[in-house]
Protein backbone atom coordinates (compact mmCIF):
# COMPACT_ATOMS: atom_id res chain seq x y z
CA UNK A 1 0.00 0.00 0.00
CA UNK A 2 3.56 2.17 0.87
CA UNK A 3 4.29 1.77 -2.37
CA UNK A 4 1.32 3.14 -4.19
CA UNK A 5 0.97 6.02 -2.75
CA UNK A 6 4.66 7.06 -3.06
CA UNK A 7 3.73 5.71 -6.97
CA UNK A 8 1.06 7.93 -7.07
CA UNK A 9 2.47 10.91 -5.52
CA UNK A 10 5.58 10.55 -7.96
CA UNK A 11 3.04 10.57 -10.90
CA UNK A 12 1.24 13.27 -9.34
CA UNK A 13 4.18 15.75 -9.17
CA UNK A 14 5.71 14.42 -12.57
CA UNK A 15 2.44 15.81 -13.86
CA UNK A 16 2.31 19.01 -12.53
CA UNK A 17 5.72 19.41 -13.97
CA UNK A 18 4.75 19.09 -17.35
CA UNK A 19 4.03 22.46 -17.88
CA UNK A 20 7.09 23.51 -18.58
CA UNK A 21 7.56 20.23 -20.82
CA UNK A 22 8.04 20.04 -24.60
CA UNK A 23 9.33 22.15 -27.27
CA UNK A 24 7.46 25.19 -28.44
CA UNK A 25 6.72 25.40 -32.03
CA UNK A 26 8.46 29.19 -31.41
CA UNK A 27 12.18 27.58 -30.96
CA UNK A 28 14.12 26.23 -33.37
CA UNK A 29 14.81 22.88 -33.31
CA UNK A 30 18.61 23.40 -32.51
CA UNK A 31 17.90 25.52 -29.37
CA UNK A 32 16.53 22.44 -27.82
CA UNK A 33 17.67 19.61 -26.05
CA UNK A 34 16.16 16.38 -24.49
CA UNK A 35 16.92 16.10 -20.54
CA UNK A 36 14.85 12.99 -19.70
CA UNK A 37 11.27 13.74 -20.13
CA UNK A 38 11.40 17.43 -20.24
CA UNK A 39 12.44 19.19 -23.10
CA UNK A 40 13.57 22.58 -22.02
CA UNK A 41 15.07 25.71 -24.82
CA UNK A 42 18.81 25.61 -23.46
CA UNK A 43 20.02 28.71 -25.41
CA UNK A 44 17.04 30.95 -24.26
CA UNK A 45 17.80 33.59 -22.40
CA UNK A 46 15.04 35.56 -19.81
CA UNK A 47 15.87 38.29 -22.72
CA UNK A 48 14.71 36.30 -25.15
CA UNK A 49 12.32 34.88 -23.61
CA UNK A 50 10.36 38.09 -22.85
CA UNK A 51 11.21 39.70 -26.84
CA UNK A 52 9.35 36.61 -27.72
CA UNK A 53 6.23 36.90 -25.36
CA UNK A 54 5.82 40.39 -25.83
CA UNK A 55 6.09 40.08 -29.50
CA UNK A 56 2.69 37.79 -29.22
CA UNK A 57 1.46 40.11 -26.80
CA UNK A 58 1.42 43.01 -29.32
CA UNK A 59 0.42 40.11 -32.44
CA UNK A 60 -2.61 39.53 -30.10
CA UNK A 61 -3.39 43.27 -29.46
CA UNK A 62 -2.67 44.05 -32.86
CA UNK A 63 -5.16 41.96 -34.76
CA UNK A 64 -8.33 43.62 -32.85
CA UNK A 65 -10.19 46.00 -35.19
CA UNK A 66 -8.06 49.30 -35.81
CA UNK A 67 -11.20 51.37 -35.34
CA UNK A 68 -11.89 49.82 -31.88
CA UNK A 69 -8.48 50.74 -30.18
CA UNK A 70 -7.80 54.16 -28.38
CA UNK A 71 -3.88 52.49 -27.13
CA UNK A 72 -1.92 49.48 -26.14
CA UNK A 73 0.11 50.10 -23.44
CA UNK A 74 2.94 46.99 -22.71
CA UNK A 75 4.65 46.80 -19.26
CA UNK A 76 8.18 47.54 -20.22
CA UNK A 77 9.16 44.47 -17.87
CA UNK A 78 7.56 41.24 -16.19
CA UNK A 79 8.82 38.86 -13.49
CA UNK A 80 10.58 35.29 -13.70
CA UNK A 81 8.49 32.66 -12.24
CA UNK A 82 9.99 29.03 -11.45
CA UNK A 83 8.28 25.61 -13.28
CA UNK A 84 11.13 23.65 -10.75
CA UNK A 85 14.48 23.89 -9.61
CA UNK A 86 16.07 24.50 -12.38
CA UNK A 87 13.88 26.47 -14.91
CA UNK A 88 12.18 29.41 -14.85
CA UNK A 89 9.56 31.57 -17.37
CA UNK A 90 9.18 34.91 -18.35
CA UNK A 91 5.49 36.93 -17.28
CA UNK A 92 4.32 39.85 -18.46
CA UNK A 93 1.06 42.04 -19.97
CA UNK A 94 -0.32 44.36 -22.19
CA UNK A 95 -3.45 46.69 -21.70
CA UNK A 96 -5.43 47.48 -24.69
CA UNK A 97 -7.59 50.91 -24.12
CA UNK A 98 -10.97 50.42 -26.49
CA UNK A 99 -12.61 53.85 -28.11
CA UNK A 100 -15.61 54.90 -26.28
CA UNK A 101 -18.03 52.85 -25.63
CA UNK A 102 -16.63 49.51 -27.12
CA UNK A 103 -17.42 46.88 -25.14
CA UNK A 104 -13.92 43.93 -24.21
CA UNK A 105 -16.20 41.22 -24.55
CA UNK A 106 -17.08 40.72 -28.14
CA UNK A 107 -13.28 41.66 -29.20
CA UNK A 108 -12.47 38.39 -26.77
CA UNK A 109 -14.62 36.04 -28.41
CA UNK A 110 -13.44 37.58 -31.90
CA UNK A 111 -9.51 36.62 -30.78
CA UNK A 112 -10.85 33.26 -30.03
CA UNK A 113 -11.96 32.69 -33.17
CA UNK A 114 -9.07 34.20 -34.78
CA UNK A 115 -6.70 31.66 -32.60
CA UNK A 116 -9.24 28.61 -32.70
CA UNK A 117 -6.88 27.13 -35.61
CA UNK A 118 -3.58 27.99 -34.47
CA UNK A 119 -0.37 26.22 -32.94
CA UNK A 120 -2.26 26.86 -29.38
CA UNK A 121 -5.47 24.88 -27.59
CA UNK A 122 -7.62 27.25 -26.60
CA UNK A 123 -9.82 27.35 -23.00
CA UNK A 124 -12.27 29.60 -21.88
CA UNK A 125 -13.78 30.79 -18.58
CA UNK A 126 -17.10 32.09 -18.45
CA UNK A 127 -17.13 33.48 -16.00
CA UNK A 128 -13.64 33.84 -15.00
CA UNK A 129 -12.82 34.69 -11.40
CA UNK A 130 -12.97 38.30 -11.93
CA UNK A 131 -16.33 38.12 -13.45
CA UNK A 132 -15.90 38.48 -17.10
CA UNK A 133 -15.42 36.35 -20.08
CA UNK A 134 -11.85 34.84 -20.74
CA UNK A 135 -9.81 33.19 -23.41
CA UNK A 136 -6.50 31.65 -22.79
CA UNK A 137 -4.24 30.54 -25.85
CA UNK A 138 -2.23 27.64 -24.22
CA UNK A 139 0.91 26.44 -26.17
CA UNK A 140 0.42 22.08 -26.21
CA UNK A 141 3.95 21.72 -25.55
CA UNK A 142 5.23 24.38 -23.29
CA UNK A 143 3.87 26.62 -20.39
CA UNK A 144 3.78 29.34 -23.05
CA UNK A 145 0.17 30.69 -22.60
CA UNK A 146 -1.70 34.39 -23.14
CA UNK A 147 -4.79 35.38 -21.08
CA UNK A 148 -7.38 37.69 -22.59
CA UNK A 149 -10.00 38.93 -20.81
CA UNK A 150 -11.50 41.98 -19.90
CA UNK A 151 -9.25 44.61 -18.25
CA UNK A 152 -9.63 46.31 -14.63
CA UNK A 153 -10.99 49.75 -16.21
CA UNK A 154 -13.90 50.11 -18.16
CA UNK A 155 -13.10 49.70 -22.34
CA UNK A 156 -10.47 47.71 -21.75
CA UNK A 157 -8.64 44.57 -22.50
CA UNK A 158 -5.77 42.77 -20.53
CA UNK A 159 -3.45 40.20 -22.38
CA UNK A 160 -1.46 38.29 -19.78
CA UNK A 161 1.27 36.64 -20.51
CA UNK A 162 3.86 33.83 -19.44
CA UNK A 163 7.04 32.44 -21.52
CA UNK A 164 7.83 29.06 -22.16
CA UNK A 165 10.41 27.23 -19.63
CA UNK A 166 13.66 28.06 -19.96
CA UNK A 167 17.04 27.16 -18.09
CA UNK A 168 18.17 30.12 -15.47
CA UNK A 169 21.83 30.08 -16.29
CA UNK A 170 22.16 33.11 -14.53
CA UNK A 171 23.95 31.65 -11.56
CA UNK A 172 24.14 33.62 -8.35
CA UNK A 173 21.79 36.45 -9.98
CA UNK A 174 18.78 37.04 -7.92
CA UNK A 175 15.70 35.63 -9.97
CA UNK A 176 12.85 38.04 -8.44
CA UNK A 177 12.05 41.54 -9.12
CA UNK A 178 11.49 42.99 -12.53
CA UNK A 179 13.03 41.49 -15.48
Amino acid sequence: MIRVRRTAAVVVLLLSLAGCAGDSSAVPADTSSSEGKTTVAEELTWQEAKVRTQAMELEIANSLPEGKVAKVDQLPTGVLLDCSDTLVNWHGATTVTLTEGTEPEPLVRELEAKYRDSRFNIKTRDPAPAGHYEVQLRSPDTAEIYFIGAGRDPHTIRIASGSECFTWVDEGKYKRGKF
